[in-house]
C-alpha cells in the first residue's frame, strides 16, 4: 500500500492567499515555555525538567480556508438543495469523506479556462471510466507548482456552474482541486464580469451548491503522483462548530 499526502503545509509568510487569510504562527519553544509548564507542577523547578527544558507549543491565527480544507455547503450560501438550511462543516456526513478517487488531468488547460461538461466527458472517454456514486472527483490544474508564491492566486483552470451540476447529478458529493478555488481564478472572473456585466459568472461553481449540496477540497497538491482511478481518498475535516470549512489532511491510498 502506498500513501500520498495531498495536503499543503500551513506556514508563515506565504503570499499564496489574500493578505487577510495568510496564516500567522507564533512558536513557543522548549526554553520559552519552562515557567508556563512549571506552574502546573507544584514546587518543581527548572532543574527538575529533562535538560531544563519544557514542552513546545504553537499559537496559530488563520481562517478555516487556510491550507488544504474542505468547504461545507454553508460556505456558498445559507441554503442548499433549493431551500434547505445549508450544512456547516461539522454536519457533513462522514461517508462523503472516504471513497474512490478519480483524477481529471486538466493541467494542459490555460490559466482561467472554464471547464465545461464536454471537458469531463472527453476525459472520461479517454480513461474508459464512468463516474460512480460518491466517487471523489479531483481536478489537476497544475496550480500547485506555484504554491508559496503570489502566482498561485492566478493559476489554473476552474469549473463552471453547468459542469459542477453535471458532476453532482452523477452522484458526486465531494470534489477537489490543486488550485486556490474550484472556480476559475477570481481575477479572470472579475475581468470578464467588468466586460459583460453578467452576474451569472460570479463564483458560479460554488453557487451551484445552492441548487444541489456538495463539498469542495481546495489547495490540494501532488495530484500528479496519482493514477486516474484505482485509489481511495481520505479527507475528513476538523469539526468546527457552525463553520463554513474545516482543515483536512487529505491522503490518497493506493493498493
Amino acid at each position: 500500500m502506498k500513501l500520498v499526502d495531498l495536503s499543503i503545509t500551513i506556514e508563515n509568510d506565504l503570499p499564496s492567499d489574500p493578505e487577510e487569510m495568510i496564516p500567522k504562527i507564533s512558536y513557543i519553544d522548549h526554553e520559552q515555555s519552562v515557567n508556563d509548564m512549571l506552574r502546573f507542577f507544584g514546587t518543581a523547578k527548572k532543574e527538575h525538567l529533562p535538560a531544563g527544558l519544557a514542552w513546545a507549543i504553537e499559537k496559530i491565527h488563520l481562517t478555516t480556508h487556510s491550507g488544504t480544507h474542505l468547504d461545507a455547503p454553508y460556505h456558498y450560501h445559507p441554503t442548499m438543495d433549493k431551500g434547505k438550511p445549508a450544512w456547516t462543516i461539522e454536519q457533513i456526513p462522514l461517508d462523503w469523506c472516504y471513497g474512490n478517487g478519480v483524477v481529471f488531468d486538466f493541467s494542459n488547460k490555460p490559466d482561467g479556462y472554464r471547464l465545461e461538461i464536454e471537458d469531463f466527458k472527453e476525459a472520461l472517454d479517454a480513461m474508459d471510466y464512468r463516474l460512480k456514486e460518491k466517487d471523489i472527483v479531483l481536478i489537476r490544474t497544475g496550480a500547485d507548482q506555484y504554491w508559496g508564491t503570489s502566482n498561485y492566486l492566478i493559476s489554473g483552470c476552474g469549473v463552471g456552474r453547468e459542469a459542477t451540476l453535471w458532476l453532482l447529478e452523477q452522484g458526486i458529493k465531494v470534489v477537489g482541486t490543486d488550485a486556490w478555488s474550484w472556480d476559475r481564478p477570481l481575477p479572470f472572473i472579475a475581468k470578464e464580469f467588468d466586460k459583460t456585466g453578467d452576474p451569472s459568472l460570479i463564483w458560479e461553481g460554488h453557487f451551484a451548491g445552492i441548487e444541489k449540496s456538495y463539498c469542495q477540497l481546495e489547495k490540494l497538491t501532488s495530484l500528479d503522483q496519482l493514477p486516474s482511478t484505482g485509489f481511495k481518498i481520505s479527507c475528513y475535516p476538523i469539526k468546527i462548530k457552525n463553520a463554513s470549512a474545516g482543515w483536512v489532511r487529505a491522503v490518497a491510498i493506493i493498493e
